[in-house]
This record gives structure tokens, C-alpha cells and sequence, in this order.
């Protein structure tokens, strides 16, 4: 564990899962909860999970709830269930990427400092688009299977959308870490 965070006690990593649920019901699955259209949080969720949680198990329990989500979610509306082929499961390694990311970050000294954090959450991001993409137009059998080359082309008309939602969200975890991190050092300092 990094000088970032202290060791998590299990009613912290509780909270802490929960919070990640929240955010993913939140923004998954065509907004179960709310009838705001918030764009997918699903990849900094899953860094986030990697970087607090940590453990295996943990990952699991996120991609079985944004498939329940996802599943549940096209069950109600066939229309949403669009894109739930084959090429769904290339998910699991595109969210495994962010994961890793998340732990690869725990490692450092500080995982908010901005070149360490930028760096991985733009090498991730660009890691799970062309894992997701390419497994679901390879995978699908929605589109004529032309090969790797031609399936890039069509997984680009996505990639602004995809890595642009996923940069705000990336600032904003920032922006609250860096301010959790200032209270924290001005409280330290008062007492």
C-alpha cells in the first residue's frame, strides 16, 4: 500500500465498494436509478477499485454487477441489449486493464500525483477501448468480419465519446483526491 492511503479496514473497503456500486447504478445500464443521462463510469470505477480494493475477488463482484446491470437492464428494454454478444465478454479484459492500472497506482508513493495518474489513466483508457472494441466487432457477428485493420476503423467513430467521458471523470476523481488530501494534511497539522 502506497504513503497515499493507510491500510483499509474492512468497513472502509465496505464503504468504499459501495460507494463504487453506487456510482456504477448510477451511470450503467441507461440509468436504472435516475432519468439524467450521466455517461458510463465504468472505467474509472474499475481503476478505482483495483487502487482501493485491490484483491481479485473485488473485480468480480464489479463485472458481475455491470452485468447484472447490463443484462438486467436489456431485459427490460431489448433495444439495450444491443450490443450483448459474444464480443460482450471482451469486457473483462478491458475492465482488467483499468484494475491493473488501479494497482499499479496503489504502488506508488503518491497515486493522485498528476504525471503518474494521467499516464495511467490514459494508457488504460486506450487499452480497454481497442480490447473492447475489437472483441465486440470481431465477436458480435453484427458486422462482416473483415479483419482487425477495418474493425479499428469502425471502433474510432466511438473513441472521442469514449475517452473523453472517461478524462472527466478521471479529472474529477483527481480534483477530489487532491482536495481530500488537503484537508487531510490541514487537519493533521491542527491537531
Amino acid at each position: 500500500m502506497n504513503a497515499t492511503f493507510k491500510k483499509f479496514t474492512l468497513t472502509q473497503k465496505l464503504g468504499i465498494a459501495a460507494a463504487i456500486a453506487f456510482f456504477m447504478l448510477l451511470t450503467r445500464g441507461s440509468h436504472v436509478l435516475t432519468t439524467v443521462s450521466l455517461p458510463d463510469a465504468s472505467l474509472v470505477l474499475f481503476l478505482l477499485g483495483g487502487l482501493f480494493l485491490g484483491r481479485a475477488a473485488w473485480f468480480l463482484v464489479f463485472f458481475v454487477l455491470g452485468s447484472v446491470i447490463d443484462f438486467g437492464v436489456a431485459a427490460l428494454d431489448p433495444w439495450q441489449g444491443f450490443c450483448l454478444t459474444d464480443g460482450y465478454w471482451g469486457l473483462i479484459p478491458a475492465y482488467g486493464a483499468m484494475w491493473l492500472g488501479g494497482r499499479w497506482l496503489a504502488g506508488r508513493a503518491d497515486a493522485f500525483a498528476p504525471l503518474a495518474y494521467g499516464i495511467t489513466a490514459l494508457i488504460t483508457t486506450l487499452t480497454a477501448f481497442v480490447i473492447s472494441t475489437q472483441t465486440y466487432y470481431l465477436f458480435s457477428g453484427r458486422f462482416p468480419n473483415n479483419g482487425v485493420l477495418e474493425t479499428i476503423q469502425y471502433g474510432w467513430d466511438y473513441f472521442p465519446g469514449y475517452v473523453g467521458f472517461a478524462a472527466l471523470y478521471f479529472a474529477i476523481v483527481w480534483g477530489v483526491a487532491r482536495i481530500v488530501r488537503h484537508f487531510r494534511i490541514a487537519h493533521t497539522a491542527e491537531a
